[in-house]
This record gives structure tokens, C-alpha cells and sequence, in this order.
């Protein structure tokens, strides 16, 4: 295979969505500091609903974005505990991934703290392939030709020879 066709992984991003702010939203920044050594930022409600008591600009989740070996480190953290496990249906059309985890606890090496909780995350791996900055670079953006998308059966592979993840359907 050509170097500049195969896929890697771009980053990965783990997202706790709380639904409110305050203490409970430290707890879980300082449970995503624990387990990645890397500080969250606040992510803000956008709309405003009064069923789930939200106002606009409300903060309501935190998320980190890794990439290199720290990503690498927390996919296959979380996939242990959901026992090296997906769905074909979490990958979408460009070769992304999304997999959550119910409870933090279930990842092994992991203990309850009782000062923080049990809190869920979310985990979204985005794969490239080389040359993909050509797309976001801030002079003279191009698109980029099919060939060198990633396809949902690329990703798929790359998590069964680097994590031996077994896909069901």
C-alpha cells in the first residue's frame, strides 16, 4: 500500500456531558484530568430548552481533544472496558468512530472515588490519511479527491489490526 493512502488516526476526543454546571461539572473535569493528564475545556449549551432547564450559553459538558499517543492510550482504554467491542453502525460514511462508555468504572485500572461520582463519556476518533491538510489549511483550501477520503472500511480495519477490536453488525 502507499504511504500517502493509509489511514491514521487524527485525534480523539472524550466528551462528558453533564447537563448542568456547577460542582458536578468540576467533578467530571477533574475526572477527564485524572484519567488523560490533560486539562478539559467547558463546552456551552446553544439553544436555550426549559424541559431539561438549560438556558443559552449555559455550561453544560466537558471535552478533551488528544491526539498522537495520549489518543491512542484512552481508545484502547475505554475499549477494554467495553471489551474490545463496536458496532459497524458507530462508524459513519468518512471513517469516523463514536463509542461511549456507561460508566467510568467499567474501565479497568479504574476505581470509584466517591469525591467525583460515576459519570459516562463519549469517545469520537476521527481518521485522515496524509495530505489531508491541503482541505484545512488557511490559504488556498482544496478539496480533497474520493481517493483519498477515508472510507468507512478503512477505519474498520485499522481498529481490528491496532486495537483487535472485533466489529459486530
Amino acid at each position: 500500500m502507499n504511504v500517502m493512502e493509509k489511514p491514521y488516526i487524527a485525534k480523539a476526543t472524550v466528551n462528558i456531558g453533564v447537563g448542568e454546571g456547577g460542582e458536578k461539572l468540576t467533578r467530571a473535569e477533574s475526572l477527564i484530568e485524572s484519567l488523560v493528564d490533560q486539562k478539559p475545556v467547558r463546552t456551552y449549551s446553544k439553544v436555550t430548552n426549559p424541559e431539561f432547564g438549560i438556558r443559552k450559553k449555559q455550561p453544560i459538558a466537558c471535552k478533551v481533544t488528544l491526539r498522537g499517543e495520549k489518543a491512542e492510550k484512552i481508545i484502547s482504554m475505554v475499549l477494554s472496558g467495553l471489551e474490545n467491542r463496536i458496532k459497524a453502525s458507530q462508524f459513519d460514511q468518512e471513517g469516523n468512530v463514536s463509542f461511549g462508555i456507561r460508566e467510568h468504572i467499567d474501565i479497568p485500572g479504574v476505581r470509584y472515588d466517591p469525591d467525583i461520582g460515576i459519570f459516562g463519556m463519549d469517545v469520537s476518533v476521527t481518521f485522515q490519511k496524509p495530505g489531508h491538510r491541503i482541505k484545512e489549511r488557511r490559504l488556498r483550501p482544496k478539496k480533497i479527491p474520493q481517493a483519498q477520503r477515508v472510507t468507512k472500511e478503512e477505519s474498520m480495519e485499522l481498529m481490528k489490526e491496532k486495537f483487535q477490536v472485533t466489529i459486530e453488525e
